[in-house]
């Protein structure tokens, strides 16, 4: 659904409003509705206005449809509140948010988010087209071209799940991106082929390095599979760091590009690093706060040395727990300062299919430090310099694993 549509759909957000209480509550009477004080606040007899004149003198009646239209008017509702965050997710959108979360979906690799409100890359994620083209986190998304459905769209005030269903298309199609990255004295174009974009969850292997052997753990999103991969990890870690004895080094944790996903999947990460306390708090919009504490039933790594790399595509719960492990003391930092996304959207969805992603909570560091828009900066930055030739080891990396062994 357009822009235009939702902008000039504003006056309609009262029909959608009593829909959106209607789907919260599964069945609920008008006259329910109307009885909670919104008449109150709300003309609704502009809505009724509004919508008897499009039946009477709007030229293309057949494009009348009242369910559409009402999404529309959502869309437009939420949108006055000024808040990217805060979004209303027709059926078809929220479906392909909800694919994202459980780690598969299709389309081109790009985690999307804002820059001083101009959409940008969040981060790429990993072994996907965005990632092998060289799109980088922090990248502004100024164009999107999409010649085979006819898309050529400026992203000025464009929404999220605009941007991502006109991003992702069929498995084999072509996007055409217009990026802008820092220290570049001009925009540029990346084309983009699509495909089945399956996201993982945590990849690790053993690195030596000056005569040790250090566990490269690489998290590249909280979701729902980082629930059931994260304690296997950590078994297997525990299970064979035992055969190299004194040459063990440590944890090398890498949240690059990880831009985020379930909150209660980077406290699972923290708890086996932290003996107690908490991790982060949830500050709600009442002033009400919600501490989120260590489970006491993992704490399976509490003595191994630990290092954290971050970058500007390390968002959300990804900067939470690198945020929360160097407040307690138990990591150093290293890399780039992180995107600073510290804000708490609740999902919520209805019975028609849509869904609603509200701004409900800021979340806290245990130092009481919200990251929004500021990010966590690392105790070692050190910008990624790209080599020529593929190496395992970059020089994020090895910076990292030097303040790890202490070389």
């Amino acid at each position: 659904m357009g822009k235009a549509l939702r902008n000039t759909s504003v006056v309609l957000a009262l029909m959608a409003l009593s829909a959106l209480i209607a789907f919260r509550a599964g069945r609920i009477s008008q006259q329910k509705v109307l009885g909670t004080g919104i008449e109150e606040k709300l003309d609704l007899s502009l809505m009724s206005k509004v919508r008897a004149k499009l039946e009477e003198s709007f030229l293309e009646k057949t494009k009348i449809n009242d369910k559409e239209m009402s999404y529309g008017a959502i869309e437009g509702m939420v949108a006055a509140l000024d808040d990217p965050y805060t979004v209303f997710l027709p059926p078809k959108e929220n479906k392909s948010s909800n694919d994202d979360l459980a780690g598969e979906f299709g389309g081109v690799g790009i985690q999307l988010g804002y820059k001083e409100e101009t959409l940008a890359v969040v981060a790429p994620l990993a072994k996907t087209p965005a990632e092998k083209a060289g799109i980088e986190a922090g990248d502004l998304i100024l164009k999107i071209v999409d010649k085979e459905n006819n898309v050529n769209k400026d992203t000025v005030g464009i929404s999220l799940n605009e941007a991502m269903t006109l991003i992702r298309g069929k498995v084999g199609s072509e996007v055409i991106l217009t990026l802008y990255r820092e220290g570049k004295a001009e925009t540029f174009d990346v084309t983009l082929t699509r495909d089945t974009i399956v996201v993982a969850s945590t990849e690790w292997e053993w690195v030596e390095f000056e005569g040790k052997q250090v566990a490269w753990v690489r998290l590249y999103k909280f979701s729902e599979q980082t629930f059931k991969d994260w304690p296997e990890v950590v078994n297997k870690i525990n299970e064979e760091k035992v055969k190299f004895g004194a040459k063990y080094g440590g944890i090398v944790l890498d949240l690059r590009n990880n831009p985020g996903g379930y909150l209660d999947a980077s406290v699972l990460v923290a708890s086996d690093f932290l003996e107690k306390g908490v991790v982060v708090t949830q500050e709600s919009s009442n002033g009400r706060k919600e501490n989120y504490e260590v489970d006491i039933k993992r704490r399976n790594l509490l003595k191994d040395k630990l290092v954290v790399l971050i970058n500007a595509g390390s968002a959300s719960a990804a900067e939470i727990l690198a945020g929360s492990l160097r407040d307690h003391s138990r990591a150093k930092l290293v890399g780039d300062k992180s995107f600073g996304k510290g804000t708490v959207q609740e999902p919520i969805d209805f019975v028609d299919g849509s869904g609603l992603h509200v701004t409900v909570a800021k979340w806290l560091l245990p130092s009481g430090k919200n990251i929004h828009h500021d990010g966590v900066k690392p105790d070692v930055e050190i910008k990624y310099e790209a080599e020529k030739e593929e190496v395992k080891i970059d020089n994020q990396l090895k910076k990292a694993l030097e303040v790890l062994l202490g070389v």
